[in-house]
C-alpha cells in the first residue's frame, strides 16, 4: 500500500528528500544552542571575559539565524512535498475510478468515493507533511539531545531516560484507545455523504411527500454520530498535553534540585545544569 501512495509523489521525490535534510540541519543546530549557551555562562559571564561573551555570542546569532533558514526552509520543501503528492494521488485516484468494471461500480458507492477523494485525500496530505518534518524531526532531536544531556552529566540524563520511557508507553496506550475510534469516524461520514447525496437526488420527491422533518432528522442523526465519536477521540488526544507537561516539569524539577546539590559540591557547572534543562 504504501509503495502504491508513494508513486504518485513523481516530480515532488525532490522536495520530499529535502525536508527532512533540512529538518535534520536544524535539529542538529539546535542542539548546538544550549551548548554554546552552557560555555558563555561558565567561561564568559563567571570569569567576566566580555570579550569571549561577544565573541561565542556573535557565533551563536548566526547559528540560530542558519537553524531559522533551515526551518523555513523545511517548511517550504515539506508543504510543496505534500500538497503535490495529494494532487497527484487525487488525479490518480479520479483516473483509476474510470476504469472501473461494473462490478467496482456497484461495489463503491458514490458517497463513498467522494469521501476517498476529498476528506481522505486532505487527511493523507496532512499526515505526509507530519511524516517527512515531525516524524523524522522527533526521533533525531530525541537522540542528539539524549546524547547532548549524557554528555553534559550522565547522572542527571537518567532523569531523561525514565521520563521518555513514562511518555512512550503513555502515548502508546492513548494512540491505541484512539484510533479505532477514527476510523469509525471515516465510515460515519460515509454515511452523511449518502444521506446528502440523496437528499439532493430526490429533492422533488422529498417536497413531493413532504419528507423534509425526515431528511433532517436522518442527516442530524449521522451529524451527531460524528460529533459524538470526535469528541471521545479529542478527549483521549487532550491527554496528550497534561502527560507530556507532567513529564517535562518532574524533570525539571528533579534536575534542578539534583543539578544544584551538584553545583554546591563542585561537581557540575551553572552553565553545564542551564544546557541540560534547556
Amino acid at each position: 500500500m504504501v509503495k502504491r501512495l508513494l508513486k504518485s509523489l513523481r516530480e515532488y521525490k525532490r522536495d520530499s528528500i529535502l525536508t527532512p535534510v533540512m529538518v535534520t540541519f536544524e535539529v542538529i543546530l539546535d542542539v548546538i544552542v544550549p551548548m554554546m549557551t552552557a560555555s558563555i555562562i561558565d567561561n564568559g559571564i563567571e570569569k567576566g571575559d566580555m570579550n569571549y561573551i561577544l565573541r561565542t555570542g556573535g557565533i551563536l546569532v548566526i547559528i540560530i539565524a542558519f537553524s531559522l533558514l533551515f526551518g523555513t526552509l523545511s517548511g517550504k520543501y515539506g508543504a510543496s512535498a505534500s500538497a503535490g503528492f495529494a494532487k497527484n494521488l487525487r488525479k490518480d485516484m479520479f483516473h483509476n475510478v474510470q476504469k472501473f468494471s461494473f462490478s467496482n461500480i456497484d461495489r463503491f458507492s458514490t458517497a463513498s468515493l467522494i469521501t476517498r477523494m476529498t476528506t481522505d485525500i486532505t487527511n493523507v496530505q496532512m499526515a505526509y507533511q507530519m511524516i517527512i518534518r515531525v516524524a523524522v524531526r522527533s526521533p533525531i532531536m530525541f537522540i542528539f539531545s539524549m546524547g547532548m544531556s549524557f554528555y553534559i552529566n550522565a547522572k542527571l540524563a537518567w532523569i531523561f531516560l525514565a521520563a521518555s520511557v513514562l511518555l512512550g508507553v503513555g502515548l502508546y496506550l492513548i494512540a491505541i484507545k484512539a484510533h479505532p475510534i477514527f476510523e469509525r469516524v471515516f465510515k460515519r461520514y460515509d454515511d452523511l455523504n449518502s444521506v446528502v447525496q440523496e437528499n439532493i437526488r430526490g429533492m422533488r420527491v422529498v417536497k413531493s411527500f413532504v419528507r423534509e422533518d425526515r431528511e433532517n432528522e436522518k442527516f442530524h442523526k449521522r451529524s451527531l454520530n460524528i460529533y459524538q465519536d470526535f469528541t471521545k477521540a479529542e478527549k483521549l488526544l487532550a491527554l496528550n498535553s497534561p502527560l507530556m507537561q507532567f513529564c517535562i516539569y518532574t524533570c525539571v524539577i528533579l534536575i534542578s534540585w539534583l543539578g544544584a546539590r551538584m553545583i554546591v559540591s563542585d561537581t557540575m557547572t551553572t552553565g553545564e545544569l542551564t544546557g541540560i534543562i534547556t
